[in-house]
């Protein structure tokens, strides 16, 4: 029997890089990027402000040229078919395309029209991704009308007329409100298990955790780390158990019986090193029970996204472009 196509362990690869370089002047941005990124995921790239986030992300759609180094999109060479990437990707930037003076329906339209769809194709297709994107109320009414979360909607949904097999979204939810966030969360996936590849920039380490099936951290021009989200969070130790007590007498015999535990005794606390598992956990509370103590309040903390992203990139803040002229704005 085949094997089925979610089961691949080598799915088809959406978009590959090697050896990427680029430099704005005298400031070396890119210093040699490797990337493989099978189809139907999401990618997510992290990085500071500056990395090169943005600037990656604009040589794979063809917006600019790398000074060295190979990319291929969609199975085809960014360099060499230029058009052949550009009709199969689609790129929805931090900053809307969203004409603010037309109608919903007439942005679609218009995209359609540059999409070189039949008409009657091009009111279908219109038709379904505002239905799609719950923005059928809203169709016949400004743009410049839309909340942001709206307007985010409508730009992706322009985005898709073209069908395009891969998406890169550049910090799509910057500026949105926690629920149009969500919102915006579940369209990705649902993307996604339509077989779309989604290559993601975001300043949100809670998103890219969310979303993402691997993350690369981008810092100093060069990949720092690249992995699913549990395998960054393994990179970084200070995974701890924190044991609260409210009798300093309970406390002090806690502190007797597990004499590798940090103490805080203003707070009377115990921090022990912990790396997340159940066994370790119980072999902990065992210690305890041996000692005849029980803390009054436990909490376990694994290292997250935001220790791994610091860890990397010596805490540098996200977010920002990473072109000088724009820097300077």
């Amino acid at each position: 029997m085949p094997t089925p196509r979610h089961a691949d362990p080598h799915p088809p690869t959406a978009i590959s890089a090697l050896g990427l370089r680029k430099s704005y002047g005298d400031k070396l941005v890119l210093d040699g990027i490797d990337l493989r990124i099978p189809a139907g995921s999401v990618f997510a790239l992290l990085g500071p402000n500056g990395a090169g986030k943005t600037t990656v992300v604009n040589i794979l759609s063809t917006l600019i040229t790398a000074d060295a180094g190979q990319a291929q999109v969609a199975g085809h060479d960014v360099n060499a078919a230029p058009h052949g990437v550009r009709g199969a990707i689609g790129v929805t930037g931090q900053f809307s395309a969203v004409d603010n003076l037309v109608t919903g329906e007439e942005n679609m339209l218009l995209m359609a029209d540059l999409h070189h769809l039949p008409r009657r194709e091009g009111r279908r297709t219109t038709a379904e991704l505002l239905e799609r994107f719950d923005l059928v109320e809203a169709a016949k009414k400004p743009a410049s009308t839309y909340s942001g979360g709206m307007k985010r909607r409508l730009d992706i949904a322009m985005t898709l007329v073209g069908a395009p097999r891969i998406i890169f979204l550049d910090e799509p939810t910057t500026g949105l409100d926690p629920r149009s966030r969500h919102t915006m969360w579940g369209i990705i996936r649902e993307l996604v298990a339509g077989g779309v590849t989604v290559f993601l920039t975001t300043q949100y380490l809670d998103e890219a955790d969310e979303l993402a099936d691997r993350i690369a951290v981008l810092s100093d021009g060069t990949i720092a780390a690249e992995g699913s989200p549990d395998e960054l969070k393994r990179l970084v130790p200070g995974g701890h158990v924190r044991l609260r007590f409210t009798d300093p007498s309970a406390y002090q015999s806690a502190a007797v019986a597990l004499r590798d535990a940090a103490r805080d005794d203003a707070a009377l606390s115990l921090q022990i090193p912990h790396d997340g598992g159940q066994r370790a956990l119980r072999a902990l509370l065992d210690r305890l029970d041996s000692a005849g103590v029980e803390a009054d309040e436990l909490s376990v903390h694994t290292p997250d996204l935001d220790d791994v992203f610091f860890a990397l990139t010596g805490g540098a803040a996200t977010g920002g472009s990473d072109h000088p002229q724009e820097e300077a704005r």
